[in-house]
């Protein structure tokens, strides 16, 4: 860690702030999110469709509106949106802990949304423009220090929860207020490299800068090959579990065995993510890591189906080691190849983008890989049941393995054939920073 640290104060100082406020962000968003719904269907006894509307607005607000908050960021400047966005938070924090009408909670989950459509393409495009020719070395840092706050926030909202869930809203939304004060006093305000003028020296439209983004095919393929990894990254909140509970059980050994998949994949991001990096760029060619990143992944959904040739213990010890460690062993692959391709996937963005439009294309590349999470997780759903239906425990693990490789080949065409390699960027003003 200390050498992490160490590597972090190389950073300019903006740099250095915006990984504090990942941080701070994923603290407060997951000391939250994680009981919301035991809090909406059990304090406040709503149907669980209900339910599952308040929570599908949050994901439906952020995910539509990325493309709208990566432009306003381009447009306005990265701090407006990033502020703009953590005060949506407190708003929308507060008052989903201190409603219980569904049309303010359903206001107050789309305002969560909404703040993440806000900043985080925001924050993505600053970093890398600060970070300049270490962008890759401090997407890695900043990977360290988003998954440290998924770790620690659950056991900071699981003590504050155990209290009063009304409690842990109001300090969710304490902690954004904290930290909007700091960014507001001490992070530098940052515009986008040109943003953007048109061919007669105005200011160019949003429709024209939209277009020019979709106009950018090696952008639009590397973004469709690259779903399928947020689609296997996801498999630890939903496969996985789902598996786990399904031969551990729902009692103490179960939540147990869940428990390892979470630490498993927080705590090997933390100790390796820098490790990893530099072997990556020191052997590989950056339009090649997000390959071999996809290529650990699918591999990752293997000891799964070698578990599925085994026997099921009846019980007993065997049956929990059966249950937890073939899952915990697919979160640590899954937890490496995230480690290799998301430097490297967010550096080549920037690089495809021609440094022109940079919070734009984070915004639409969030919102592809977004639908194709909810796709993905439809049809990972359906194979789950097809496969206790027809007694073929083996389906999910293959069709997740096939999604690896297919999504790593791709890639690996995509680099062979050149498509990865830097757009020519147009002659912009420089960056303006006050």
């Amino acid at each position: 860690m200390k050498g992490t640290l160490r590597q972090v104060r190389s950073y300019p100082r903006s740099v250095q702030l915006l990984m504090v406020n990942q941080f701070t962000i994923n603290l407060g968003f997951y000391m939250l999110m994680p009981y919301l719904a035991a809090h909406l269907s059990g304090t406040l006894g709503l149907a669980g469709w209900t339910v599952g509307l308040v929570l599908g607005v949050r994901n439906f607000s952020q995910q539509g509106m990325f493309l709208v908050g990566g432009t306003l960021a381009d447009r306005l400047g990265y701090k407006p949106m990033i502020i703009a966005g953590l005060m949506l938070r407190i708003v929308g924090f507060a008052t989903l802990g201190l409603v219980d009408s569904l049309p303010a909670l359903l206001a107050a989950s789309a305002a969560t949304g909404l703040a993440g459509a806000l900043f985080n393409p925001a924050v993505r495009a600053y970093l890398a423009a600060d970070a300049g020719e270490r962008r890759v070395e401090a997407f890695a840092l900043f990977n360290v220090f988003y998954q440290a706050g998924i770790l620690l926030g659950p056991l900071v909202g699981m003590v504050l929860t155990g209290v009063d869930f009304r409690i842990t809203c109001l300090v969710a939304a304490g902690v954004f207020a904290l930290l909007s004060i700091v960014q507001i006093r001490a992070l530098p305000a940052r515009r986008a490299d040109g943003a953007e003028q048109g061919q007669d020296g105005g200011r160019e439209s949003v429709l024209s800068q939209w277009r020019s983004v979709v106009a950018n095919p090696p952008f639009l393929l590397f973004s469709a090959a690259m779903i399928g990894s947020y689609v296997l990254s996801f498999q630890v909140y939903l496969a996985l579990p789902l598996e786990v509970r399904r031969l551990g059980g729902e009692g103490t050994s179960g939540t147990a065995a869940v428990a390892v998949l979470f630490a498993v994949s927080g705590l090997s991001t933390i100790l390796w993510q820098t490790k990893v990096t530099a072997w990556c760029k020191a052997r590989r060619e950056p339009g090649r890591a997000p390959a071999l990143g996809l290529l650990t992944m699918g591999a990752a959904f293997v000891p799964l189906l070698i578990a599925t040739a085994l026997p099921v213990p009846g019980g007993g010890v065997g049956r929990w080691l059966l249950a937890a460690v073939p899952p915990a062993l697919s979160a640590l692959l899954l937890a490496l190849g995230t480690m290799i391709a998301y430097p490297f996937e967010m550096d080549t963005i920037v690089r495809l983008s021609g440094d022109r439009l940079v919070a734009t294309h984070y915004g639409l590349y969030n919102t592809i890989c977004g639908v194709g999470i909810t796709v993905g997780n439809l049809l990972t759903g359906a194979a789950l049941d097809a496969s206790r239906a027809a007694g073929v425990s083996a389906l999910p693990w293959i069709a997740l393995l096939a999604l690896g490789l297919a999504c790593a080949a791709a890639l690996y065409g995509l680099h062979r054939t050149g498509r990865l390699k830097p757009t020519a960027a147009k002659a912009q003003p420089g960056p303006v920073t006050v």
